[in-house]
Order: C-alpha cells, then structure tokens, then sequence
C-alpha cells in the first residue's frame, strides 16, 4: 500500500511539472508579440512577460513562476486591474455548486435506475433506461440547458431562467439556502443528465457481473436474505468502479459545467473562462 501511494505521489508530481512548465513556455517563452486589448483610442498594448515577473535564465524563471503560482500570485486582469487569485475565488463557489449538486443528482438517478435494470434485464424500465442513456449521451448540454429553462423557467414558471444567489453571505437581496437551490436546480439537472445516462449504464454491468461470483452464490446458499446480499455483497463489489470514475469525472466536470454556466449566466469559472477569452485577457 506504501509502494503503491509513493508511485502515485511521483506521478501526480511529475504530471504537475510538465503542466505547469508547459504553461511557462506559452506565458513567458514563446511570445514573440505584444498583446492588444480594447479597441480605438482606447486600445492599450501590453506585453505578455509582464503577467508576472521574472527574471534570470529559462530556470530560473521557471521556479520564480512556480514559486509565484503556488504562493496564489497569478498576475492581475488586464481588463479589470483585479487579481487573478481573487476572480477565481469568488467564481470557485459557484462552479464547485454546479458541480457537486450535480453529481449527487446524478448518482441518486444512476444507482437506483441502474440497479432496477440489473435486477429486471431487458424489462419496459431497463428498455425506458436504454433510450434515456441514449438521449443523455447524444444531446449537448446547450441544447438540454436551452430546453430546460424554456419549458420549466419561461413557460411554466417552476424555475429562474438564469441567474445565481449566494448560499451563505450574498451581496445583492437574493441569498440564502433556498433561494440558491431555487436558482440551481435547473443547472444541476442539465449538468447530471450529461452523465447520469453513463453512470446509470456502468451500474447495471457492474451489477449483473457481481450477481454472478462465486461470493453471492456462497451467501444466497447460506441462507442470506435478497436484501442483504444485495447490501453487503452486491452493491459493496459494484459500486468501487463507480467511485474510481467519480472521482476523475468530478474533476473534469469543469468542460461541461462551461456549457451550463453559459446557459444560465452563472458567474462560475467557466463563463469567466469564455468572458475573459473574448476580451483576449490571458492571465484569467
């Protein structure tokens, strides 16, 4: 177990220092131009190397932004003159809101829909199942995002149409714990649906596999209930891959939280990704 943590540690260290010089070379080493904001008289023209400051040799610059990033120093805006760190503090809460409220909508409709289908194979529900997955993986979260607010915000009036609140100290009139769910319920329903079609497939598999081992065999001949086979045996084994894959998928979910958040206007780091790409401000 040892051997096994200290190989990861490498590799996660190993992976930090390709990305991080790689993001030194196209900052810092590569630009042989300046860059150019705003438009007219009032255009101004700034030169990329001075994001951060460095001086020295390629290493010694290197460590210095190294040094720099990891003491939360990332440069300031060149649109707003703030800093970097304090953007993507005060859009961090309202992406990781997006993002952990739908992963758990998306397990609560993965495992219970998966499971029934493992138990009831190629059923009306395990049929109805397959077309949702189907549905799920096909449909772009612009699209699902766009149908939603328009049917359930501006048709039916059961949610905002965009928008967000603060959960826990909000600066406008609108905050508090039920007016940010009111807000995000849609948004987490967009985003779970872009993967509880895939988790929902993996549980039913990871299922079926585990009703046919030997363990469950041996614990049914013992005279253990169907419940607690499926308690301690079944679901135990079944749900580790689950797991595994949340753990990467949550910390990849920022691709698809970019989509949801332009569609409801959320202030997470994914419309500030977009905002500050179109006004061309690279250290954001």
């Amino acid at each position: 177990m040892t051997g096994y943590l200290v190989r990861r540690l490498v590799w996660a260290l190993l992976l930090f220092f390709v990305m991080s010089f790689v993001t030194y070379l196209i900052f810092f080493v590569i630009p042989t131009e300046s860059s150019t904001i705003g438009r007219g008289q009032a255009s101004e023209t700034i030169d990329l190397r001075t994001v951060i400051p460095l001086e020295g040799s390629i290493v010694h610059e290197y460590a210095q932004f190294v040094g720099q990033v990891l003491h939360g120093d990332l440069g300031h805006s060149y649109v707003t003159r703030r800093e970097v760190s304090e953007i993507l503090l005060h859009a961090a809460p309202v992406t990781a809101s997006l993002v952990f409220g739908g992963a758990i909508i998306w397990l609560l409709i993965a495992i219970p829909v998966g499971l029934l289908s493992a138990l009831r194979p190629r059923s009306l529900l395990d049929r109805t199942a397959t077309v949702f997955v189907l549905i799920g993986i096909s449909a772009h979260p612009v699209w699902i995002g766009l149908i939603l607010s328009y049917v359930f915000g501006e048709r039916l009036g059961l949610a905002p149409a965009g928008g967000y609140c603060d959960l826990v100290s909000p600066t406008t009139g609108c905050g508090g714990p039920l007016q940010w769910a009111w807000h995000l319920w849609l948004p987490w329903i967009t985003f779970a649906l872009m993967f509880a079609a895939i988790y929902m497939r993996m549980v039913r598999a990871s299922v079926l596999e585990a009703l046919g081992e030997d363990y469950v065999r041996t614990a049914r001949a013992k005279g253990a209930s169907e419940t607690q086979v499926m308690r301690s045996h079944v679901l135990r084994n079944a749900l580790l891959p689950v797991v595994t894959m949340l753990g990467m998928d949550i910390g990849l979910a920022l691709g698809g939280a970019v989509f949801v958040e332009r569609v409801y206007g959320l202030p997470g780091i994914g419309g500030i990704a977009i905002q500050s790409l179109a006004r061309r401000d690279l250290p954001v």
